[in-house]
């Protein structure tokens, strides 16, 4: 055997020096010489040539002689040469590249072995547990440093576990307190990644950990939102800002948060609370906030603003606050401008008199749809903000439909009121007929106003009634009846003349139309946030009675959502978009295993391992460069048989590697 040298780079030093291998030469069966390589040296070049040659010298002849004990090495008494013969020689027996028997009795006295002899009838799988979702939360989770910034809050170590355990049960498989403690004892690994005792896991800990983490909301919220933008390089030059509201099973007496109000489930029945997210167009909260059922949108922005301005960093001290229309007042569009930031918004009435600026033209986009979008820049006298009149085609096709549909509704109960007026017994008191027509302008708001409604009344005529036992007079009824209705569009209106426009308005001086356009569908994101915090993280109802148990629930579903989104924000720069159930259901295909087998001592031979990822599973971890297993073995032997009826005398050598 002897060294040989290429020259390249050296990654680590970044010099370009040799690079060393140990080869041999040997003939094949044409007894043409050539060379193969025993094994990758590295860079020595730290060693003389004479110290290479007298390595590769007396590792020749320690390979040719290892069955010789009393043969005799050359001789040196350079303990440099010696350190590289011996670490060499290692490397060559563990790697196999000689051909060097090894005593079997000796190495089944090794403590290190992982060969057994087995009874083969005697293996047994037992406590399959999933493993995936939770190893790839738990890594987002560390991501984020949620450890950390617990510890830095001086949490015991027992607490900091615990709390991840419940985070990452909690995004993983969204259930109450009671339900998430019976999964984390009977089907998950969650507690065997973070290093709780399972065995304590309790509901009442649950709540107990729950509310602990919510006395730290305002210090965890902000340091989540300063990591993730140091995480993925952010710079929150947008924020949006929604509310959303979820609804309450149980009668909440008592409750100063449980109040009825105008519920976005249509849960007229129950009472609400509200969720008031402040986002970035990535997707990560900045702040949130949780108000009372009966909270008004427009009346909850100030307070908001005000904390956001006090949370962010510098950078985002000029950001612009993208709003829905239900907020954009006019006071509180004047209070994010006296606050120091931009707003963007669609306007909350449709603007009549207005003219297009000079100079603007129609700039035409296409939606995520591949559909056509025309913006044009438009002025009005109202007052000096920018506005943007948008007309979407597909947008005026909807709404034609949507206005057709609603008028021949509408058309169609004025007419059961009509033929009511004429049929025996139909309703034809005046006030009984304007509270039905006044009911089906509730109904019906957008198309009402376009109609006029005429009724056709006289006076009453008397009526008389059958004699019934001491009545022999006869009745009459006071008031006016109605004899016809009919209705119309009102003159010079035309119902579609609005569909598919609309206005953006925002505070912005300058700016390309396709820029504001693009800016304002980031609203989008703080949509799809709320999908998930209801939908995937179960956000809803709420069943807690107390009060401060549910703000506490409320927030440990957004600290879940944090682990969410920085796994779906990685894998979506990478081109997957899945949702969060699709990755936990692909996740879930992982599992941990514990195997059991009986060797020829009558001893158990536990061995603990996670299942091989499959291609989906290894998909995902290698777009978020995620390692793919907690643990890769854990090895156990107990002296004391657990397995019966273990009576085959049929043998193998069976390896745990």
């Amino acid at each position: 055997m002897y060294f040989k040298v290429s020259m390249r780079t050296n990654p680590e030093t970044h010099v370009y020096s040799g690079y060393y291998r140990l080869v041999e030469s040997y003939r094949n069966g044409d007894h043409r010489v050539y060379h193969r390589t025993i094994l990758n040296a590295g860079y020595l070049d730290a060693l003389t040539t004479d110290q290479l040659n007298l390595i590769q010298k007396i590792l020749t002849a320690k390979v040719s002689n290892y069955d010789k004990p009393l043969f005799e090495l050359p001789y040196t008494d350079d303990l440099i040469v010696l350190k590289y013969v011996d670490e060499f020689y290692t490397r060559m027996v563990a790697e196999k590249r000689i051909d060097v028997l090894v005593d079997k009795k000796e190495k089944k006295k090794s403590k290190n072995s992982d060969l057994e002899n087995i009874y083969i009838s005697s293996i047994r799988n037992k406590d399959v547990r999933e493993i995936g979702a939770e190893w790839l939360s738990y890594q987002a989770a560390n991501q984020l440093q949620i450890g950390t910034f617990l510890e830095a809050q001086g949490w015991s170590e027992e607490d900091r576990k615990l709390a991840l355990s419940h985070i990452i049960s909690r995004a993983v498989y969204p259930a109450s307190e009671f339900e998430t403690s019976r999964w984390i004892k009977e089907n998950s690994s969650v507690c065997e990644i973070t290093g709780f005792d399972v065995e304590k896991i309790t509901k009442d800990r649950l709540y107990t950990i729950s509310k602990k983490l919510y006395a730290h909301k305002d210090a965890l919220e902000q340091h989540l939102s300063v990591r993730t933008n140091e995480l993925f390089d952010i710079e929150d030059k947008i924020i949006l800002y929604d509310l959303t509201n979820t609804y309450f099973e149980g009668r909440k007496e008592g409750s100063s948060l449980a109040q009825f109000g105008r519920s976005k489930e249509k849960r007229s029945d129950a009472k609400l609370v509200v969720l008031a997210l402040v986002v970035n167009p990535e997707g990560f909260i900045k702040y949130s906030s949780v108000l009372a059922g009966n909270m008004a949108d427009s009346k909850t922005l100030e307070g908001m603003i005000t904390q956001l301005r006090i949370k962010t960093s510098s950078s985002a001290q000029k950001a612009l606050v993208v709003i829905d229309a239900g907020i954009a007042t006019d006071a509180n569009l004047a209070m994010i401008q006296e606050k120091g930031y931009d707003y963007m918004c669609v306007s909350r009435s449709s603007l009549k008199d207005y003219n297009i600026e000079a100079g603007a033209i129609s700039v035409s986009v296409t939606d995520n749809k591949k559909q056509k979008i025309d913006l044009c820049r438009v002025k009005t006298n109202r007052n000096t903000d920018y506005y943007l009149k948008v007309e979407s085609q597909a947008k005026e096709l909807k709404e034609r439909s949507m206005n057709e549909q609603f008028r021949s509704r509408f058309e169609a109960e004025l007419q059961k009121i009509a033929d009511s007026l004429t049929k025996k017994g139909g309703v034809k008191q005046v006030e009984k007929v304007y509270e039905r027509i006044g009911r089906i302008k509730q109904k019906y708001p957008s198309i009402q106003r376009y109609f006029n409604i005429e009724i056709t009344q006289q006076e009453a005529a008397e009526k008389k009634i059958k004699k019934q036992k001491k009545d022999t007079e006869p009745k009459q009824t006071d008031g006016k009846i109605a004899t016809s209705l009919t209705w119309a569009v009102k003159d010079g209106v035309n119902i579609n003349e609005r569909a598919g426009v609309y206005f953006l308005r925002t505070s912005m001086e300058s700016s390309a139309e396709d820029i504001v356009w693009k800016s304002y569908n980031t609203i989008r994101q703080i949509e799809a946030t709320f999908r998930v915090l209801k939908t995937d993280l179960d956000l809803r109802p709420v069943y807690h009675k107390k009060d401060e148990n549910t703000m506490a629930h409320l927030h440990l579903g957004l600290l879940a959502y944090w682990v969410v989104n920085t796994v779906r924000y990685q894998l979506k720069k990478e081109g997957i978009t899945s949702g969060w159930r699709e990755i936990v259901r692909t996740m879930n295909t992982q599992k941990a295993v514990t195997t059991l087998a009986q060797n020829d001592k009558d001893e158990v031979i536990s061995i603990r391992r996670c299942s091989e990822p499959n291609q989906q599973v290894r998909k995902l971890y290698d777009a978020l460069k995620y390692k793919y297993a907690p643990f890769v073995k854990k090895k156990s032997v107990v002296h004391k048989s657990e397995l019966e009826n273990c009576q085959s005398i049929d043998k193998q050598y069976f390896s745990s590697v």
